[in-house]
């Protein structure tokens, strides 16, 4: 074999192996493309920590809503979501909590209402959160809320992100062995 059509194998070797893992590496870091993602809910990044309104709970996936001062429409159809979520997740709901976070302003006619829904339960706290009283969040087993799902007040709309919270929610049961 000749010295050049050594030099041209070796070429050609470099070229199939190290241009493919250079090109990938580019095209990665310079985001050329879009990402594949599953969620239907909108990823919190970064996580928020509710350890300390959750310090001493159980491992749980929770769908998590916080209750307004004043409890319209679109609290209305955040109850009825995680209400309807929870008992959808059948045989894995006991993996699973419904929970209303509920502080001395909250809206008490809506939490009389609650008995409606006997498997959402509810914490009172005595600080209010800076979660959104619009949103339902999901809440994983380390207790940081990293999903959440804007409620509109349709009600044709709060039933379809239902649908993706529950999407969500069992692609999480399934991946997850905690909780």
């Amino acid at each position: 074999m000749s010295n050049t059509a050594s030099k041209k194998t070796l070429i050609i070797m470099v070229a199939v192996f190290v241009l493919p893992v250079v090109l990938a590496k580019l095209a990665l870091e310079n985001d050329w493309f879009t990402k594949g993602a599953t969620n239907k809910g909108q990823l919190l990044s970064p996580t928020i920590d509710m350890g300390a309104l959750l310090e001493d709970a159980d491992p749980k996936w929770r769908l998590l809503y916080v209750m307004p001062d004043d409890c319209d429409a679109v609290c209305e159809n955040a109850l009825f979501s995680i209400n309807q979520v929870w008992l959808a997740l059948g045989k894995e709901s006991d993996r699973a909590q419904a929970l209303v976070v509920t502080t001395s302003s909250s809206d008490k006619r809506a939490i009389a209402a609650l008995r409606e829904y006997p498997f959402v339960e509810t914490m009172m706290v005595t600080t209010p959160t800076s979660l959104a009283s619009s949103s339902v969040y999901i809440v994983d087993t380390q207790n940081n809320a990293m999903l959440f799902y804007e409620i509109r007040d349709d009600r044709k709309d709060a039933v379809m992100e239902s649908r993706n919270m529950l999407a969500d929610m069992r692609k999480l049961l399934k991946l997850s062995r905690i909780g």
